[in-house]
């Protein structure tokens, strides 16, 4: 293992751990000491790096408050606070969104559907950028403050950095800023249409977050509910079993591919770390 603090591969294992079972190395080289979690986000915390992923998992992928997940592992007797598990999906969540985007990148097909969905923040109504594929798989999402020009450009402008390349057509609604925001950051060879009844099928995928949202009561500031809700889409995106419309996988099956993949991000996160 190499070294965190010169780099140096001279590193040796020594016979002792740490009380949560990491191995510790001593450098050659500059004489220092380190765990398999110095120098990654996840070091000096008090907590298995399993337990800190899984809680920040549960807490994006299902319906549970904060007080539930602590309750959860309180029975498991792993004690930790409501407010440990917030400030977790504050720290962790983002390093979930940025290897899900990373890992996606160049999937999206050539046609997207996109739309807004309302989201309240502080009181105030906010608005989800998402768009999605003719699969129903996840091109981008983006939280803006306004419904204007500025939103709609910098959404496609995020969604071609994630994606990689641009569509072949846009349906949106008949909002103003659209044709505009299409044909500056897409392109002029980029069909666009405008029909609400097209838009159906995002108008019902709009149902996963709008579901996770409601039992949390709104968001407290937007900064978390930006972080949260670009993070809720990429894990729903990830564990979504049917990337193609009218696939049909039984129920063994998708079960199967549930475990494989939540085995293969939790990997990812600890290789990412």
């Amino acid at each position: 293992m190499n070294c965190p603090h010169c780099a140096s591969a001279t590193a040796k294992e020594q016979t002792q751990k740490t009380t949560l079972g990491y191995r510790v190395f001593r450098c050659s080289a500059c004489k220092h000491r380190f765990n398999e979690r110095t120098g990654t986000p996840f070091n000096f915390l008090e907590y298995p790096t399993d337990v800190v992923l899984l809680v920040v998992l549960w807490r994006l992928r299902y319906k549970l408050s904060l007080r539930d997940l602590a309750e959860m592992f309180m029975e498991r007797s792993i004690v930790f606070t409501h407010e440990t598990v917030r400030d977790w999906e504050a720290r962790f969540a983002s390093l979930v969104t940025d290897q899900l985007r990373t890992k996606r990148r160049g999937q999206a097909g050539k046609s997207w559907y996109v739309d807004e969905a309302y989201i309240k923040v502080h009181g105030k109504w906010c608005y989800l950028y998402r768009a999605i594929d003719a699969d129903g798989n996840l091109v981008d999402s983006r939280l803006s403050e306004k419904r204007d020009m500025e939103a709609a450009q910098r959404f496609f402008k995020q969604a071609l950095s994630v994606v990689g390349h641009a569509p072949e057509r846009v349906i949106t609604d008949g909002h103003a800023s659209y044709p505009r925001a299409v044909r500056e950051i897409l392109g002029n060879g980029v069909q666009h249409r405008t029909n609400k009844y097209l838009n159906n099928l995002l108008e019902q995928d709009h149902r996963g977050v709008k579901q996770r949202y409601y039992p949390m009561h709104g968001f407290g500031n937007f900064e978390s509910a930006a972080r949260f809700c670009r993070a809720f889409d990429e894990v729903r995106n990830y564990f979504r079993m049917r990337p193609t419309m009218g696939e049909v996988l039984s129920l063994p099956e998708q079960r199967r591919l549930f475990c494989e993949r939540f085995a293969a991000l939790q990997l990812l996160m600890r290789v990412a770390s």
